[in-house]
């Protein structure tokens, strides 16, 4: 296959804004996601101030907040609207379109052998929908009313009725709308992933011949194209209540002790639709950081991954079984008990290949003559939360269980340690380990240390304390608890999660200056800084647009013969033939 020619080549606009070429693409979507990160991060830390010391005066907050916060204190309303903001933005902006965006951009076309995406244009298209629709989520918190204020579930009727509360109004539109051109691009991005990894592989890179991560985008995009037009559906239907008289959502209504036109429909419904997305999108965002931690660990530790062909089928269970387990978010709105025991069982089940996965990091660290880099500890801090994250969800997922604890910090403690704090764990991973491939310079390896202790530590000390507040009875989402006598005696826990917050907030700055520094004055990367066997390594550290100068290298052998017994060197790169001896782990 010839090299692709580009005449746009010293064009700035078409090099480094309107590029069709992958691995620019992949640095937009890490730009765009890490500056959207770090804007849901700070919001985090103003309503942590605010849950840490209720009612005091921070003159801080009034410097960043403006009106939102007269006098240094948190106005309630604007409460509501960062808490929603925040988990919108750090569960599609970041965790889905900048770990997906960022790393199956990048490491599609040159894990498997291929020039580039199957369409470069839909894959500029992926980026400019992303692009917008962040400008939009943003233009939304500058609104009369400010942003949505419903929850990032934006349950109706208060995301259906624009006069319910303040945040209710165009913001809420503003809100619908930007997801909407958000789906767009993951559908777009989506299906190109899928195409490329179906029909461009090079020769010799079988199905079982690719790394793990491949894998775990190939099922993610799978899963983002079955649940995003869910969604999409499920917000037209509210933007149709919202503004031309529907009622799908709406029922016997009484605002100001009159009733509402509106009858026939059910909130219900919206749940429904919105969970359907809302569980697979919980792997959308931990499927790629698992395959990610795949490579890194098997790097790391110069052994094979262990169970290969056990991980595989671990990652299409996942897949399979997440798509059946939404009705777990929904144990409380009067579900059959019947049913409730159904989605109980496929919950549950769904521990048995994310137990497979961990075993298996777990055997293939066991013995490993391990490398500890930046990238190594936080596959492994990852490896950390998944576990015990999972293990509070066993409590959620079973229907009895889960009536005590719902709507409290419990499930706030929960699902941040296992999708948060994984799916960031991973992100953070994936950039330590690829950035030699995306900008030919390595990052400082110190910094890199002192970012991880910090923000592991701070990261428990936020979540795990929420638990023991949720099991006290702490609702979430309340502006402050200080108002109920129950729960006076735990005002020291939500200092000590506050202050852990603010460390682990100044730790990702850290991070941040590394990544700023070391793009422009960091030290050049050789061609292959971990000694690793994927093809990406092969690829000269100059990016040229086609990937290889020449022919694409074929493959030979699966990508984890590290620390072969007989071999001179601890690892083998895919393109080197087998001996006459050798068999191929893969197939």
């Amino acid at each position: 296959m010839s090299t692709h020619t580009h005449h746009h080549d010293n064009d700035f606009l078409f090099k480094y804004i309107f590029s069709t070429d992958h691995k620019m693409i992949a640095k937009q979507f890490l730009l765009t996601g890490t500056v959207m990160g770090f804007i849901g991060m700070m919001m985090s830390l103003f309503f942590r101030i605010q849950l840490g010391w209720p009612g005091e005066s921070v003159p801080l907050l009034e410097t960043f907040l403006g009106d939102w916060a007269p006098g240094g204190v948190l106005a309630p309303d604007k409460y509501l609207a960062l808490v929603t903001i925040h988990g919108t933005i750090m569960v599609f902006f970041l965790l889905t379109a900048g770990l997906s965006g960022t790393f199956s951009n990048l490491l599609i076309p040159l894990q498997i052998g291929a020039r580039d995406m199957a369409s470069g244009f839909m894959n500029m298209l992926s980026y400019w929908f992303f692009f917008l629709s962040s400008v939009i989520m943003l233009i939304s918190l500058f609104v009369e009313g400010g942003p949505a204020s419903g929850g990032w579930t934006i349950y109706p009727p208060l995301s259906a009725l624009p006069e319910a509360i303040p945040g209710s109004g165009m913001g809420m539109t503003l809100w619908i709308a930007s997801m909407a051109v958000f789906i767009v691009s993951s559908l777009l991005g989506s299906l190109n992933y899928i195409v490329t990894i179906l029909n461009l592989r090079t020769k010799g890179m079988s199905m079982t011949r690719m790394p793990l991560t491949i894998w775990a985008f190939f099922v993610t995009a799978i899963l983002g194209v079955l649940s995003f037009p869910v969604l999409l559906g499920a917000v037209l239907l509210l933007l149709f209540d919202r503004s031309f008289g529907t009622s799908f959502y709406l029922s016997d209504i009484f605002i100001a002790g009159k009733a509402l036109e509106v009858e026939g429909g059910s909130p219900i419904l919206f749940e429904h639709l919105f969970w359907f997305l809302g569980h697979p999108e919980v792997y959308i965002i931990l499927l790629p950081a698992l395959g990610i931690t795949s490579e890194v660990v098997a790097t790391n530790s110069r052994k094979p991954i262990f169970g290969y062909r056990a991980m595989i089928g671990s990652i299409l269970a996942i897949g399979f079984i997440s798509v059946l387990v939404w009705g777990h978010h929904m144990f409380v709105t009067g579900m059959s008990p019947f049913l409730g025991a159904v989605f109980t069982f496929t919950t549950l089940l769904v521990a048995i290949p994310s137990a497979v996965k961990v075993f298996n990091y777990l055997t293939t660290l066991w013995k490993g003559n391990i490398k500890f880099t930046p990238a190594m500890l936080f596959a492994i801090g990852l490896v950390s939360t998944f576990i015990t994250g999972g293990l509070t969800g066993i409590i959620l997922g079973d229907s009895a269980l889960d009536i005590n604890v719902h709507d409290t910090y419990f499930v706030v403690g929960h699902f941040h340690i296992v999708m948060g704090l994984s799916g960031t764990f991973g992100m953070i991973c994936g950039v330590y380990h690829w950035f030699p491939k995306m900008f030919g310079r390595m990052l400082d390896k110190r910094l890199g240390f002192v970012h991880f202790w910090l923000t592991i530590t701070s990261a428990y000390g936020v979540f795990f304390p929420m638990h023991f507040l949720g099991l006290a009875g702490v609702p979430r989402r309340y502006y402050s608890n200080t108002a109920f006598p129950l729960f006076e005696n735990l005002i020291d826990i939500n200092v000590t999660i506050s202050v852990f917050a603010l460390i682990g907030g100044v730790a990702q700055f850290i991070f941040l200056y590394n990544m700023i520094y070391s793009i422009f004055k960091g030290p050049k990367a050789p061609k292959n800084p971990w000694l690793s066997n994927t093809l990406e390594w092969t690829t000269p550290v100059e990016h040229i647009h086609g990937n290889w100068p020449g022919e694409i290298p074929e493959v030979h052998r699966w990508p984890y013969d590290y620390s072969k017994p007989g071999s001179e060197e601890d690892y083998i790169p895919q393109t080197v033939p087998l001996g006459p001896d050798e068999k191929d782990e893969g197939h």
